[in-house]
């Protein structure tokens, strides 16, 4: 028999990861700060539950997937929590981006109770979490990976066992420093286009397969020259994780140059409301200091 699957937090990745565990015919229950994002779960069959405590104490394996490191403290630790449901020998698996070290006091805490813990937070957009092609990357002990991994498989494609308790959230990081860096590369080099008075969808055509390809490209290029600005992974979230880069690098000692220029950029965002639309709205940064617009029907 399945292990039952508790999942806490139906945000704009995990609404997508639920609908893969019920589609590959976990049983699920489910909790979520706003309750009426639990409809549409219980209607596909799905069972509500009331606090992550409750969700904790009818599942052998529980998923986190809240916005930041407070969140995931919230829902894990606190009154109601998940540690105050969760029987000895569970399983919890925090999907959050969160701090490396904070992981590591969490995974404590749960392990006093003889619960484990997983660090295993994502990538690959909301249309990764749809399709159940996320690339996961996992912290902690082999045989809870090994334990869950059907869990895994049933929402992502790419999952790698990087290393011990907190490993997971290091190689995120490592992940998000790519990913912003290729969005500032690409709203550069359209930015660049459009001024110089290009077909910027046959620019796309022409760069997007060869060296100069990457994700971010492939699946933002297109939204930016037709001023598409829905959140694949808002800015807001993705400040949150730039903000942990630049704390885990004073920490380490490592510059990141690049990353602190990004965060600079998307904290004038912020500050013009725009903290909802998509990471790569970056764009607009650049288009303010330049007085460019790129749009698809102006080149």
């Amino acid at each position: 028999m399945s292990e039952r699957i508790g999942f806490v937090g139906l945000g704009i990745m995990g609404r997508g990861m639920v609908n893969n565990l019920l589609k590959a015919g976990f049983h699920v229950r489910v909790w979520n700060r706003t309750a009426s994002r639990m409809d549409p779960f219980v209607e596909a069959g799905a069972e509500a539950g009331t606090s992550p405590a409750d969700v904790a104490a009818h599942s052998d394996i529980i998923i986190t997937c809240v916005s930041d490191t407070p969140d995931v403290e919230r829902v894990i630790l606190e009154e109601d929590g998940v540690i105050h449901g969760a029987k000895e020998g569970a399983l919890v698996i925090d999907c959050s981006t969160i701090s490396p070290q904070a992981t590591v006091e969490i995974a404590k805490k749960l392990n006093e109770k003889g619960v484990k813990l997983l660090d295993a937070p994502i990538s690959g957009g909301s249309e990764g979490a749809a399709k159940g092609t996320l690339s996961i990357m996992i912290g902690g002990d082999a045989a809870d990976v090994e334990r869950a991994m059907p869990v895994f498989q049933a929402m992502g494609k790419t999952i790698t066992h990087v290393g011990g308790q907190g490993a997971g959230q290091t190689v995120k990081l490592v992940n998000q420093i790519l990913v912003v860096g290729n969005c500032l590369a690409m709203c550069e080099a359209l930015l660049f286009a459009q001024a110089g008075g290009v077909d910027l969808q046959k620019c796309l055509d022409a760069v997007t397969g060869g060296a100069a390809g990457s994700w971010m490209l492939s699946n933002r290029g297109h939204q930016i020259i037709n001023r598409d600005w829905r959140p694949g992974f808002t800015i807001d979230l993705q400040q949150k994780d730039v903000r942990l880069v630049m704390r885990e690098a004073d920490a380490l000692g490592v510059p990141v140059i690049m990353s602190s220029q990004i965060f600079n950029l998307y904290r004038t965002l912020q500050e013009k409301g725009l903290g909802a639309e998509g990471n790569h709205a970056l764009v607009k940064a650049l288009e303010n200091l330049s007085g460019i617009t790129v749009d698809a029907t102006k080149s």
